[in-house]
C-alpha cells in the first residue's frame, strides 16, 4: 500500500475539492483502489457534484439536520461547535474509489470532496492511500 498526506486550508469553506490532487496521487498506478480518509473529529470525505449549487444545499441540510446552536453537550469552540463532531456520523470520514489504468472510476459528474463545518480548526490532512490488485 502506498499513502501520501496532504495538508488542505478549507478557510471558511463548507465542502474542498481535492480530486485533481486523488487523481495526480494515481495517475499511472495501474488497478486498485483508492482510500480517501479524513483522520478528524470533525470532518468528512464524501463524493458529490460541484458548482451546480449543491453545495448550497449540503449547507442547508446540514444546518437542518445539525443546527448551530447552544442544545449540545459537546460545548467547547465556537457556538454550535457540538454538530461538528455528529458530521462523521452522517458524512464518512473515509470513502473507497475504484481506479483502473491509473484513472478514477467517478461518474460523470462526481468529485471527491472534504466537508468541514468546523470554523475552529481551518487546517486539514488527507490521507490518500492506494491498494493495488
Amino acid at each position: 500500500m502506498r499513502s501520501e498526506d496532504m495538508q488542505v486550508d478549507t478557510g471558511s469553506r463548507l465542502v474542498t475539492d481535492v480530486t485533481d490532487a486523488a487523481e495526480r496521487f494515481v495517475r499511472d498506478a495501474g488497478d486498485g483502489l483508492l482510500n480517501v480518509f479524513v483522520p478528524h473529529a470533525t470532518a468528512g470525505a464524501a463524493l458529490m457534484e460541484m458548482g451546480s449549487g449543491s453545495e448550497s444545499d449540503l449547507a442547508d441540510a446540514l444546518g437542518t439536520l445539525l443546527p448551530r446552536d447552544d442544545r449540545y453537550t459537546h460545548r467547547h469552540g465556537s457556538r454550535g461547535h457540538g454538530a461538528d463532531h455528529l458530521l462523521p456520523v452522517f458524512v464518512s470520514p473515509s470513502l473507497t474509489i475504484p481506479v483502473r489504468e491509473g484513472r478514477l472510476q467517478l461518474g460523470t459528474w462526481q468529485r471527491v470532496v472534504l466537508v468541514d463545518p468546523n470554523r475552529d480548526n481551518a487546517h486539514r490532512t488527507v490521507r490518500l492511500s492506494f491498494v493495488e490488485g
